[in-house]
Order: C-alpha cells, then sequence, then structure tokens
C-alpha cells in the first residue's frame, strides 16, 4: 500500500479521535485549574480545585468504595468467567443457546439492567430473593439501606451484567490452547485440576490480563447502576467515583465543573495506576 493511500484510510479515524478524546481531555485538565460557571469563561485558581478535591471526605470515601468493589468484582469475573466459558466450551450442539442466554446481561443497558436486577430485592416488586430469605428463616437483610448488604446488591449486579464478556473472551482463548498441549498433559498423568492451573492458565494469560483491564476500566467508571440500586449511595457511604463526580460537577446548578474536571483527572490517573500492572503484563505478553 502507498503512503499516500494509507494516510488517506487513517486520517478520518486520526481525526474522529482527536476531536472525541484529545480535545476533551486537554479541555478538562484546562478546566481543572479554573473555577468554570456555565456561560462565562472559567477563572484560573491553580491547584485550588485539586486541595478541594483530596480533602473532602465524601471523595476519599468514593475512592475507597470504588477500588474495593473493583477488586472484588473483577476477581470474581476472572475466576467465574474461567469456569463459565470451560463449562460452556464442553458443550455440543446446545453451545449457541447457552451462549445467547448468558449474553442477554451483558447486552441489556446498565440502567435497565440494575432496575431489573434490583426488583429480585424489592418486595414492591415480588422481591424473589426477599421471599426465599423468609422461606427459610433467615433475618431480614436491608439491601438498599444497609451500607454493607447494598455494596454486595450492586457487586452482584455488576457481575451478572459483566461476566458474560469475561466469559465469551475466555471462552476464544481457550478454543485456541493446542490440543497437543491437553494430549501431553494426559499422559503426563495430569488431572483436571492441574491442567487448567498448570497448562490451560499459563497459555491464556495474555487472554486473562486482557479480561483484567477491560473489567478494571469499566468498573471503576461505576455509575448508572447505582441509580436504581444504591438511591441512597450517599447517605450510606456507597457513592461511586463517577458518581460523586457527577453529584458535585452537575447537581450543583452546573457551578462546580472546574472542581468535577480535575476529580476527572484525578480518576484517570487512580485508573492508569490500577491498569498499569496489566498493560505491562499484557505488552509483554505481546512481544513474546
Amino acid at each position: 500500500m502507498r503512503r499516500r493511500e494509507y494516510l488517506y484510510l487513517v486520517a478520518p479515524s486520526v481525526l474522529v479521535m482527536f476531536g472525541l478524546l484529545v480535545i476533551p481531555l486537554v479541555r478538562t485538565i484546562q478546566w481543572s485549574f479554573e473555577r468554570v460557571r456555565y456561560g462565562s469563561p472559567g477563572t484560573f485558581v491553580g491547584l485550588d480545585n485539586y486541595r478541594d478535591a483530596l480533602t473532602d471526605p465524601r471523595f476519599g470515601s468514593a475512592v475507597a468504595f470504588t477500588v474495593v468493589v473493583t477488586i472484588a468484582v473483577v476477581s470474581v469475573l476472572v475466576v467465574g468467567g474461567y469456569v463459565l466459558a470451560v463449562l460452556v466450551n464442553g458443550l455440543g450442539k446446545m453451545r449457541p443457546i447457552v451462549l445467547g442466554l448468558l449474553l442477554v446481561s451483558y447486552v441489556v443497558p446498565g440502567l435497565i439492567g440494575g432496575t431489573m436486577f434490583s426488583w429480585l430485592f424489592n418486595d414492591n416488586f415480588g422481591g424473589i430473593v426477599n421471599q426465599v430469605i423468609r422461606l427459610v428463616g433467615l433475618p431480614e437483610v436491608l439491601w438498599f439501606t444497609d451500607t454493607w448488604a447494598n455494596r454486595g446488591l450492586v457487586a452482584a449486579a455488576v457481575v451478572w451484567s459483566m461476566i458474560p464478556f469475561a466469559m465469551l473472551v475466555i471462552l476464544a482463548g481457550l478454543q485456541g490452547v493446542p490440543k497437543e498441549m491437553l494430549e501431553a498433559a494426559r499422559m503426563d498423568g495430569a488431572g483436571s485440576l492441574r491442567t487448567h492451573w498448570s497448562v490451560i492458565a499459563p497459555s491464556i494469560r495474555g487472554v486473562l490480563g486482557f479480561v483484567t483491564l477491560i473489567s478494571i476500566m469499566d468498573v471503576l467508571r461505576l455509575f448508572d447502576q447505582l441509580i436504581p440500586l444504591s438511591p441512597q449511595a450517599v447517605q450510606i457511604g456507597n457513592e461511586s467515583l463517577v458518581l460523586y463526580i457527577y453529584n458535585r460537577a452537575f447537581l450543583d446548578g452546573g457551578q462546580q465543573l472546574g472542581l468535577g474536571s480535575a476529580m476527572n483527572v484525578l480518576l484517570i490517573l487512580l485508573i492508569v495506576v490500577m491498569l498499569l500492572p496489566f498493560i505491562r503484563d499484557t505488552a509483554r505478553e505481546g512481544r513474546s
């Protein structure tokens, strides 16, 4: 392909990425050093927005909640996605049907999926889970007002919505494992667990790293599912970082855009810090 033809093909994508990614990022960084109001130019305030964000107890609580949920959910996604992928990989003609059913929760929009999931725990909509709890004689659980019960509810909803993605990617990796390696493991007397731990999992390490990387990015940006699942998120301390940024930047008449921009920059730094080990491992895996 000639250089000019290559540039013609790449230029539209580069322009779109520049317009949708670079310009908003530059503007966000610029606003993070200003006091910004709608309809008027920003006023430079230096690091005041960052100081206000880092000294706000709600910000620290939101970071802690987001990090804890991310670590818990991503761990379940990788392990559960691997187990599901192994089970689905062993299916025969039923595989397409099972895959279709499992992917339903992933294609449903987050807000709608969160609302549907909350109905399982809400007595106003049947509350099947609560009915089962009463049936077996367990004490009532306040899913929407108790801090830790609500955290479990949010984490379960996120896992339910994202595990099909993890399963599908890992399934593709499992299908690429050479059969010769599996036959050699069986001939050496390796059992099923040993084969998965010592042969299959190391051979799809790059796939597992990719799933972990994408899952971390998605869970760190947890927002829309909290609207139906945690209506009292601020009061019970289950406010995610993105929800906190939204509340501070937009619910106050749009007068905290500079503070919200500073928090967005801090969120980007948090994402980079949490992703850096996996990006390094993925790059090393790609080179090898």
